[in-house]
This record gives C-alpha cells, structure tokens and sequence, in this order.
C-alpha cells in the first residue's frame, strides 16, 4: 500500500457540496471493459484527436470514478473524502495521456494522492504516464481563508496579498 497521509475532504463552497447531494456519483471504473462503456455514453466530449477529459476521484473504497469534465469533484465522490481527485485524459484506446490534481473542492497534495492513483490505475490496467502530468499546488490563505492555486512559485494569497504557507494546510 502506498504511503498516505491523510484522506482530502471537501473544502469548497457548502453550496455546491448541497447541490452536489442531489447529482448522481461518479461511474466507477473497476476494469477497462467499464471505461469502455463509459465512454461509450460520453461521446460529444471526445475531442478531435479521439481523446477524453473526464473528471475524476478516488474515493476510500479506492475506486475510480469518473464524471463529465464539467462535473464538480464532490458530487463524483458522492460527497465522501478522497485520497485523489483531479482531471484525467485517456485515448482512444484507453491509455491516460494527460492525469492532474486539479480540484478546487478537494485540494489534494499532489505528492500524497499520486500513488494511490498510479496503484489504482495499475490495479485497473490502464496505461499511464508514471506521475501527474500537471501537478497543481493548493494553499488555504491563513489570514482570509480562501483557496489558491500557487502559480510559479508566488505564495501569496490572490484575495488579501497575505504570504502563504509553504506547507500544504487544508488538514
């Protein structure tokens, strides 16, 4: 078993984890014969290269479940905690070719929720690149609370200006 943490809860708006109790979960991925049928049913978001973008999370039973890439992460999960969630893009043949941890609802670690998600992803056996392909780093704004997306480097809060933590602190 990879090393863990902790689980990611939910950390966005109250609003959207309500609305998100009336959505049906995510459809779980167990052998690639599902993200075939799956994938059958997403045809208008197949782009022109035969590619996929799905949204997607790990729940604690360590299933994969994927939703329309327009789906919020917390409905996915059923509104439970993940140990990953992100975006994740697969080819025509089912292969990931693209996989991030972007999810504003949950924040994840990308360090901490990456080997669930290659184990899930193996135990599965679908093809993927080996790590995120788009690592995205989350910060909680001490003094505002808000979320932010640290983008190169700049630790500081987009709302108030406050300096942020290096440390990732939604726990």
């Amino acid at each position: 078993m990879p090393f863990r943490n902790h689980p990611f809860s939910y950390v966005g708006p109250a609003e959207i984890a309500a609305a998100a109790r009336q959505s049906d979960p995510g459809f779980p991925i167990v052998t690639p014969v599902d993200l075939v049928n799956w994938r059958s049913s997403q045809t208008a978001e197949i782009d022109a290269e035969g590619n996929l973008t799905a949204t997607f999370t790990i729940g604690l039973d360590e299933r994969l479940r994927l939703a329309s890439r327009r789906s919020e992460h917390v409905a996915c999960a059923a509104g439970g905690p993940v140990w990953g969630a992100g975006e994740v893009t697969f080819d025509a043949s089912g292969k990931v070719v693209a996989i991030s941890n972007y999810s504003t609802g949950f924040c994840p670690e990308a360090k901490w929720s990456w080997p669930t998600c290659q184990q899930v992803l193996d135990q599965i056996g679908l093809p993927h690149p080996g790590k995120f392909t788009t690592e995205v780093t989350f910060r909680r704004c001490p003094a505002c609370h808000e979320r932010n997306v640290v983008k190169d480097d700049h630790y500081a809060c987009d709302l108030c200006g406050c300096a942020l933590p290096a440390m990732w602190n939604f726990g």
